[in-house]
């Protein structure tokens, strides 16, 4: 097998493009690569909004492809990198977008998915596959692939720099010893991917917190039309919550989960941008399979409801439908309710106060 121990790879080209969650799955890996080769050069090609997050990462090489460029994009990465050849691709990405990028990486081996795992025809860009991975996290997914380049250990950390002075702005917005929970209650539009809750639920989860635990609430989220109303319905029924929506980064969103006691959301980018901190998730799931997708150390805290709806709008249980399915019905969030997040919030701060024997976090492996 190339590379191995015995022949370590003298320079490793990484192929993530996005999205945010995937792209913070992708961190622990790279560090993992980076204390198994400490003199590979790693150079990591990556979409420019996810550079925002982790483009400082030391010790890496970032390429940035904007995909708003279009057909530019290609052809400036192809002047980049023609005189450069890699040692290995790492293509940790099934689109055709991504495979349209490997092109412009001359690379001796090209290790992807096993084939009955991708999508967009990966296997044609590439000449070695892992191992298929089975009914896994992503998380663990990707670590398939230092596994199979024969590093077993693992290097489970993130260290996502943040600046002080961002650092400083969060400090004000939640000061020490505040218990503070982030709302961020709307992921990335897509077609058909019905991953929000209702806006007068997380309105009336803002006012419980606030009322029944003392809980500073801060809302987040972009500038698109759905969060910008999203917002103001929360702000209806919680007056008192924070709402900077539109007003936060992805650095800044990330110095303020390091400050939380935890975050709310649906399946979502900050979901994995709060685990890369240490802070606990309450993710809402019933259109995709937590055990595939949830916030990696806070799988006791998400409120799945997503076996009840594969087997209400698809007719089968879990098992029954493929890795990955998603239900594509805009009902199927429904089925989780007001009581059920009220109910988990109030066990996630009860372990908070009074942690279990021997354990300093109410975070752990899923």
């Amino acid at each position: 097998m190339f590379p191995s121990q015995d022949r370590p790879p003298e320079s490793i080209a990484i192929l993530r493009l996005s999205a945010i969650g995937d792209v913070c799955h992708v961190v622990p890996v790279v560090h993992t690569l980076q204390q198994a080769y400490p003199h590979c050069r790693l150079t990591w090609i990556i979409g420019s909004r996810e550079a925002e997050l982790v483009g400082d990462l030391p010790g890496i090489e970032f390429i940035v492809f904007n995909k708003a460029a279009g057909w530019r994009s290609y052809l400036e990465l192809r002047r980049l990198l023609h005189t450069r050849r890699f040692d290995l691709l790492v293509h940790l990405q099934n689109s055709w977008r991504a495979n349209g990028v490997s092109l412009c990486l001359p690379a001796k081996v090209r290790l992807g998915f096993a084939p009955e795992q991708t999508r967009d025809a990966q296997w044609w860009f590439t000449n070695l596959h892992i191992p298929n991975t089975g009914r896994r996290h992503m998380l663990d997914m990707f670590f398939a692939f230092p596994e199979f380049l024969g590093i077993p250990n693992r290097v489970l950390r993130w260290d996502i720099p943040i600046a002080d002075t961002v650092q400083a702005w969060a400090n004000k917005l939640i000061p020490d010893n505040t218990p503070a929970m982030i709302l961020s209650p709307c992921s990335n539009p897509r077609f058909r991917n019905y991953r929000n809750w209702r806006s007068d639920h997380y309105g009336a989860i803002a006012r419980y917190a606030q009322m029944r635990h003392g809980l500073r609430v801060l809302i987040t989220g972009g500038t698109s039309d759905i969060e910008v109303r999203y917002a103001q319905t929360i702000r209806r029924m919680a007056p008192d919550a924070i709402d900077l929506t539109g007003q936060t980064g992805l650095k800044e969103l990330l110095a303020l989960l390091a400050r939380a006691s935890f975050l709310l959301c649906p399946d979502s980018g900050p979901a994995h941008m709060a685990t890369a901190v240490g802070t606990p998730v309450i993710g809402l799931f019933a259109t995709t399979n937590p055990d595939r997708a949830r916030p990696y150390f806070s799988g006791e805290w998400c409120v799945n409801r997503y076996p009840e709806a594969v087997q209400r709008y698809l007719g089968k249980t879990v098992a029954e439908v493929s890795w990955g399915t998603r239900v594509r019905n805009p009902h199927a969030m429904d089925l989780i309710t007001v009581e059920a997040v009220s109910g988990m919030i109030d066990r996630l701060i009860a372990a908070k106060t009074t942690p279990p024997s021997g354990s300093s976090s109410v975070s752990g492996p899923c």
